[in-house]
């Protein structure tokens, strides 16, 4: 006899026997949906009969019950997701080939479907980590994405900018992105018929316009200025301005920190805060092949530094990046607030000691994992 029910893999509902037969059980408190401790402390639950009458159980019994109803719980918020279009995901499975168990493989697309890029897009923290992943796809992997995937892009993109116009966060960072973007989409759209594009080509001209329309909003972008009464930055004593600029890695944020006052345009002109970095982002053997020297014979750090980044890849920073378990080949993101609290790796790992298979996946890694 088939087993009907919700889901084919569940094992159906809790049921009780009793003096008048089977009966099926669930909960009777609101506690016992909690999922915590509390569950321990209740006594009694309910059994459904089909007179509509309740008896008593006891709930250590029920036990299983509660759990099935967590998980259709958990089952109807993941439906109503996919209905909604996307996936909202904290991981996934990287599989490359079939097995007996598992047909197919993970794609970009898919995995930029599943993982929830809107919602990093809200963290500051992750925020730099989702702009450099689309622009790499912008530059050579964006007609390898699914039309679905395609459209989640521009979706996740139209996010990014409407952010940046509302909070004047790092508009520099996204207007690469969608310069590279555009390029790329120019090509694209004149080599029509020669090149792979999804969709009807009105569609890719009608992103092209709402590309450049984006352009034009963040060239027009004016920074708020800030009134506040109390300790700025330009009352900071010297020694501590010049310790904010040696924490940066990136050249051009120096350089736009020092249009502020004349102050911080001096600190960010000292010949070894850019040798620092030159020395932080490159080898030794890289600067003898690039030497510049300023007109007193000096290394000029500061030209080397923008010469090198020509040559040769700088080492890229984010507040948080995706990881990937070695040990269950799982994609995901780390929630650093839970694995304090709650011990949680952020994914079903089944290896002793799951810290130890972590890898932090930079945006080029990310899109390296699905090249088959």
């Amino acid at each position: 006899m088939p087993f009907l029910g919700q889901d084919w893999r569940s094992p159906g509902w809790r049921w009780v026997k009793t003096a008048d037969g089977w009966k099926r059980c669930e909960p009777f408190s609101p506690a016992l949906e909690d999922g915590n401790s509390q569950l321990g402390d209740i006594s009694h639950a309910v059994i459904l009969t089909d007179d509509d009458e309740e008896e008593i159980y006891n709930a250590e019994d029920c036990e299983f019950a509660t759990k099935k109803r967590k998980k259709d719980h958990c089952r109807n918020n993941t439906n109503s997701q996919c209905q909604s279009g996307f996936y909202c995901e904290k991981w996934i499975y990287v599989h490359k080939e079939s097995t007996r168990e598992r047909h197919g493989y993970c794609t970009l697309g898919e995995a930029f479907n599943r993982l929830d890029f809107s919602s990093a897009v809200q963290d500051i923290r992750r925020f730099n980590y989702v702009v450099k992943l689309l622009q790499l796809i912008a530059k050579s992997q964006l007609t390898s994405l699914s039309g679905a995937a395609q459209k989640n892009y521009f979706n996740v993109l139209d996010k990014i900018v409407r952010k940046v116009l509302e909070d004047q966060y790092n508009p520099r960072l996204i207007k690469d992105l969608l310069q590279d973007l555009s390029s790329t989409l120019c090509i694209l759209i004149r080599g029509v018929g020669k090149s792979v594009l999804i969709g009807n080509i009105n569609i890719w001209i009608c992103r092209l316009e709402t590309i450049l329309l984006w352009q034009q909003q963040l060239k027009n972008l004016q920074m708020n200025k800030q009134v506040n009464n109390g300790l700025t930055l330009t009352d900071l004593p010297l020694h501590m301005l010049n310790n904010i600029l040696y924490r940066f890695s990136d050249g051009w944020d120096i350089i736009t920190l020092g249009q502020v006052t004349p102050t911080l345009y001096m600190l960010s002109e000292d010949r070894q805060l850019w040798k620092k970095l030159c020395q932080y982002h490159f080898a030794e053997k890289q600067f003898c092949r690039h030497l510049i020297l300023s007109e007193k014979g000096h290394i000029d750090w500061k030209l080397m530094y923008f010469a090198l980044q020509k040559y040769y890849p700088i080492k890229e920073q984010y507040g948080d990046t995706l990881h990937f378990c070695r040990h269950c080949s799982i994609l995901f993101w780390k929630d650093y607030h839970l694995a304090l609290l709650l011990k949680d790796t952020g994914h079903p790992c089944t290896a002793s000691d799951p810290d130890t298979c972590l890898m932090p996946v930079s945006p080029q890694h990310f899109i390296d994992l699905f090249k088959f």
